[in-house]
């Protein structure tokens, strides 16, 4: 979710890996590219908000996905890893997950965590803007709060798709376009679920289901 925050307009479309996540001994994948325009990473604070637990309902999400003891997962567009940490708990020691961001400091900030947490079936990952660079195999891959920020959408998702298993899941959650008032973006920099609908199909995802329990969001389910 780090490629642009909620309340800002900027558009991540690279980054530059720190040496710090190595430093911590928590593995990176991928290639340095090159750093354009980035979210700050010191306004992480403003993307886990107290009362996300409440209205992101992420047990329910990892649920709807099929995510349990032993899946290998993606926490795409990871940012500080709030959802990053859950999976992990979730997965358990025979379990792994790739968190992927654009942005160097974001794994740095997600290294710190999950040293600190004694957490080891996390690794990082840095991505592009049209490619997360994750391995294959993946059960479940997950995008929060990040679709709207994507701007090789159609290639970006054909990436995704690569990563996953024949029987692999991708679950994209968002904010509604018909909502007011409560978390997210000004409804004005938000994408229609309607949208993704569409670039999935295009990217070859078919949808297998849409959730509705979220209360600001969607969450739609694919697969290859």
């Amino acid at each position: 979710m780090s490629r642009a925050p909620n309340s800002m307009n900027a558009v991540i479309v690279g980054a530059a890996l720190t040496a710090s996540a190595l430093a911590l001994g928590v593995p990176v994948v991928g290639q340095q590219p090159t750093q354009h325009r980035l979210f700050p990473p010191e306004n992480l604070i403003i993307l886990e908000g107290p009362d996300r637990d409440e209205w992101q309902q992420p047990d329910r999400i990892m649920d709807a996905l099929g995510i349990a003891d032993g899946s290998k997962v993606a926490d795409i567009g990871a940012g500080g890893g709030w959802f990053t940490i859950r999976l992990a708990h979730r997965v358990q020691v025979n379990g792994l997950v790739y968190a992927e961001d654009v942005q160097g400091e974001m794994l740095d900030s997600i290294s710190r965590r999950v040293t600190d947490l004694r957490l080891a079936n996390v690794r990082m990952v840095l991505g592009t803007a049209d490619d997360p660079r994750l391995p294959a195999g993946l059960d479940a891959a997950l995008m929060v709060d990040l679709y709207p920020q994507v701007t090789e959408r159609i290639t970006f998702l054909r990436n995704v798709a690569k990563a996953l298993a024949p029987d692999g899941r991708l679950g994209i959650v968002d904010f509604k376009t018909d909502g007011a008032g409560g978390p997210g973006p000004p409804v004005d920099q938000r994408l229609a679920a309607d949208v993704v609908k569409r670039d999935a199909a295009q990217a070859g995802l078919r949808l297998t289901k849409e959730e509705t329990f979220l209360r600001y969001q969607y969450l739609l389910i694919f697969a290859k």
